[in-house]
């Protein structure tokens, strides 16, 4: 016990080996936490996603500076990939909590009219929906735009008109 605490060393007291080593242990379970949380959760830039990366930052960092007692803080860490995790797995079996968790997809642009009330609820602008437009198609004519999507992750996906030419 005593070699543990002179490597890791306990309270805010620490030295920069001490902090350098709660780092490298620190690195080394935030991987395990997130390969038990999923692929997803680095994977798929969602808000519900993100809640856990940013909770697991926070915590984590905690235990490297000393601020929380490192064994505590872990546990902590280790309930939130799990609560994300076990989120994840309920909102396959259920559409309804995936929309509440995740969101739902937003039609805001289609067949040459913008969706006033998806764009409201989504808090997008026409400017936002055009700077996509530019992005992918290299012009800001709607002409040969049939419908612009805000998906779940906040991008907005741009499908583009057929051309009736082509075979």
């Amino acid at each position: 016990m005593q070699m543990l605490i002179a490597l890791f060393g306990e309270g805010k007291d620490l030295s920069s080996l001490q902090i350098a080593m709660r780092a490298a242990a620190t690195f080394f379970a935030a991987l395990v936490f997130i390969r038990i949380s999923g692929r997803r959760s680095f994977g798929q830039r969602s808000p519900f996603d993100y809640v856990v990366a940013i909770l697991l930052g926070a915590t984590l960092s905690r235990a490297i500076v000393g601020a929380s007692p490192a064994v505590p803080t872990l546990v902590a860490s280790l309930v939130i990939v799990l609560i994300h995790r076990a989120l994840a797995w309920a909102c396959i079996r259920s559409r309804a909590l995936e929309s509440l968790v995740v969101g739902v997809e937003r039609e805001v642009y289609s067949d040459g009219r913008f969706n006033e009330r998806e764009m409201l609820a989504a808090l997008i602008t026409r400017t936002d929906v055009l700077e996509t437009v530019r992005q992918e198609l290299g012009s800001d004519a709607l002409d040969r735009v049939k419908s612009a999507i805000l998906e779940r992750n906040g991008e907005i996906s741009i499908i583009r008109k057929t051309d009736p030419s082509r075979p």
